[in-house]
């Protein structure tokens, strides 16, 4: 085999193992999941945005698929009576994002006047999959 070929085949082998890894990389998500009853769909987007936006996703990341689950309750006036970290994702640096994001992106708006509530329970999903 000439040099030529010999170096051809193995940047090829590299291309492919290059190739094979980015297929296997996970992407991150966020999802944000209300109590049953809170039906405003705008509050929950603008919630969801600002929590996204204030999400730091670290370097190491878990294997995928894999997530952390925060769950918070909202007061009326949009602070944060509680925030947990309800299940782990087998990366400290992922789970403490995850809870920096939501403490970072509080306080929230009041929740709506039409909401019946005091307070109002979501669980953020920082997924990697």
């Amino acid at each position: 085999m000439s040099r030529t070929r010999s170096i051809v085949v193995i940047v090829g082998m590299l291309l492919i193992a290059v190739a094979g890894s980015l297929l296997h990389a996970g992407t991150p998500d966020l999802k944000t999941y209300p109590a049953s009853d809170f039906k405003d769909q705008a509050y929950l987007q603008k919630m969801h945005q600002k929590v996204g936006a204030a999400w730091k996703r670290p370097a190491e990341t878990p294997k995928p698929p894999a997530k952390s689950v925060v769950i918070v309750t909202i007061l009326r006036d949009g602070s944060l009576l509680e925030s947990r970290l309800h299940m782990k994702s087998g990366v400290d640096q992922w789970d403490a994002s995850a809870m920096e994001a939501v403490k970072s992106a509080a306080p929230f708006d009041p929740l709506p006047k039409g909401y019946p509530r005091t307070s109002v329970e979501v669980h953020f999903h920082f997924e990697y999959n």
